[in-house]
């Protein structure tokens, strides 16, 4: 076991090392979250719900709202449309997320997570936007190019819209390499397979989700060391520089270069999964922006998703919360 120093204090780092970097975060996919419980769920019978709680969602929605909860600085790139794209933006305001707006004529989607009460079980549903256009694609990509921060962190975080290509995140890091930045990608299903098939160049920050990385395997990771073992081959083939994947309530797992770590997760009571993984980005990215080693980010990272699986429905962290269980993420360097 190793021991790294550090807390959520941005102001108080920064002041002792370099200006902390600029963070763009790009969701192609954004949707609005609604949250709500009832007594059982049950097919038949007409449910009646609690009143839902109601939050801007999409990966690199929660991951800005992750960096600011925390005292940091990050602008969202959204690509919305229709009612609830204007939802979105509304709830973004109120939580004072500066954003970049990409619209589009293609409404976008919802998600609804329903909590048995009864049982404690979670329910969610995701119900999908309309297809982006050709034209529309090209767009958006230009609006990118516009807004990437020379020298700074973009995070692409989330699902490719319909409509878009595979390859998408790839022109996207193109763009990044251009600006002399670095790129954070937590994708999915076939353009997280491109990336990881055919890769251009190193991503500089690989997120793996555990489910993901089961669909590739074909069987559950039955431990610690394979989740590595995963990792390292990833590395090995060009893929990114960074893999960060989570390996359930225990921890993540990080793949640094020739570097191997495992951070145990402090034990809480989980009452909601949802936004755990895009905490941890929005903690791991905004550590690594102000100048911290991975290996500490890694712990930051932990930490805001422990503190979000202890709040309910589509809810983040409180960053007290995240401060407190800091001291309990144990780095381990295997």
């Amino acid at each position: 076991m190793i021991t790294v120093s550090g807390s959520f204090d941005v102001v108080a780092r920064s002041r002792q090392r370099c200006t902390v970097s600029e963070i763009l975060t790009i969701t192609l996919k954004p949707a609005v979250d609604y949250s709500t419980s009832t007594d059982r769920v049950e097919a038949g019978p007409k449910l009646y719900c609690e009143k839902p709680q109601i939050d801007p969602g999409g990966g690199g929605v929660n991951v800005a709202r992750a960096i600011i909860k925390l005292g940091g600085n990050a602008r969202a790139l959204v690509v919305f449309g229709g009612p609830m794209g204007d939802l979105l933006l509304a709830l973004l305001e109120g939580e004072n997320v500066p954003t970049v707006e990409c619209r589009v004529a293609a409404a976008m989607g919802f998600s609804l997570a329903v909590t048995d009460t009864t049982s404690g079980d979670q329910f969610r549903f995701t119900l999908p936007g309309e297809p982006v256009s050709d034209t529309e694609a090209g767009m958006i990509l230009g609006r990118i190019t516009q807004n990437v921060p020379r020298g700074g962190f973009v995070v692409l975080s989330g699902g490719v819209a319909l409509g878009l290509p595979d390859d998408f995140p790839q022109k996207v890091q193109a763009d990044v390499t251009r600006s002399k930045g670095r790129l954070v990608v937590d994708t999915s299903k076939v353009p997280l397979l491109h990336l990881i098939n055919s890769p251009v160049a190193p991503l500089d920050v690989l997120r793996l989700d555990r489910s993901e990385m089961e669909k590739m395997l074909d069987h559950p990771l039955q431990s610690v060391s394979e989740n590595l073992d995963f990792c390292e081959q990833l590395i090995g083939r060009g893929v990114a520089r960074i893999v960060v994947s989570g390996h359930g309530s225990q921890g993540s797992v990080m793949v640094a270069g020739a570097h191997k770590f495992f951070c145990h997760a402090p034990q809480v009571s989980v009452v909601s999964k949802i936004g755990a993984g895009d905490a941890l980005v929005g903690a791991f990215t905004r550590s690594l922006a102000c100048g911290d080693p991975p290996e500490q980010a890694l712990r930051c990272g932990v930490a805001a998703a422990a503190a979000t699986v202890s709040t309910p429905g589509t809810a983040l962290f409180e960053r007290a919360d995240a401060s407190r269980l800091l001291p309990l993420c144990r780095l381990e360097r295997l």
